[in-house]
């Protein structure tokens, strides 16, 4: 016969944001981007040992339906749920957050005063701008501690440094408290230097540089794309510690022509094709 725990004797289930958890012990995250709207793909690719789920909604045409619908299917599984909206505003990042995910990716965040908006999207006054009207959200981290609180120490704010304005200011949008990762978004950011997505031009590298040292210098964790594991490993030695891989289709993409090349057959999606997200 099982005795029902009475609330001062059940144990306290604590939850973490994993990516934080791991970014903070100097380990490196990885994920997919999900790009089409589908929650079997997206809950497939979040229970295959990535870090992350990157939910792509600037790009692609995920809803906001699909959104929730992951966030509620992928309950259980390693890999957290992180989205980047259309635009970085208060709105955008609330319905997401509302939504469940446990991370907002704002991009062209070229500015200090956008930088602060996006914390300020993601924390609870008095410490930023984001409304309580969270039970979705709260259904999908239910635990023993206010959601409120969790979400304060939880959720992920990253801020996409993809064009030379945001270069110019990098000094400034790094030392932004309460924004944890620096994600360079370098075919976006090769475009504003005038190099029409070229990823190896010294005029790119020079930049990339200036975003990761004022990363170090303020705390940051630096992200960058990473299409394959040489990419990761190579760009670790550097500092990044934050790597968005590869679409679902260019996952799909791989294994078809893994598959298909004894038969002379098929063909890999070009590099410029998945940086570009």
């Amino acid at each position: 016969m099982r005795t029902k725990l009475s609330k001062a004797t059940q144990p306290r289930l604590r939850l973490t944001n994993s990516v934080k958890d791991k970014l903070s012990k100097g380990q490196s995250v990885i994920g997919p981007v999900i790009s089409v709207n589908n929650v079997e793909v997206a809950t497939r690719a979040a229970s295959l040992g990535f870090d992350f789920i990157w939910l792509e909604m600037e790009h692609c045409p995920l809803s906001l339906e699909t959104v929730r619908n992951i966030v509620l299917a992928t309950r259980g599984l390693p890999a957290v749920p992180l989205a980047r909206p259309p635009v970085n505003e208060l709105w955008t990042a609330k319905r997401l957050l509302d939504a469940g995910v446990l991370g907002v990716i704002f991009p062209f965040t070229r500015t200090p005063e956008l930088a602060r908006q996006a914390v300020a999207a993601c924390r609870y006054p008095p410490h930023g701008l984001r409304g309580s009207g969270a039970d979705l959200a709260a259904f999908r981290w239910a635990g023993t501690e206010s959601y409120y609180d969790f979400a304060d120490q939880n959720v992920l704010v990253v801020a996409v440094v993809e064009d030379i304005t945001a270069v110019e200011n990098i000094d400034e949008i790094a030392a932004t408290p309460g924004l944890d990762v620096l994600f360079i978004g370098t075919s976006d950011l090769s475009f504003s230097l005038g190099l029409r997505g070229e990823q190896n031009h010294p005029k790119l590298d020079q930049a990339i540089e200036k975003i990761l040292a004022a990363a170090k210098k303020h705390g940051k964790f630096p992200g960058r794309p990473g299409l394959n594991g040489e990419e990761i490993k190579r760009f670790q030695k550097q500092g990044f510690r934050f790597f968005m891989t590869g679409t679902d289709l260019d996952f799909m993409a791989a294994g078809a022509a893994r598959l298909l090349e004894p038969f002379k057959r098929g063909k890999l999606r070009s590099k410029i094709t998945s940086g570009g997200l």
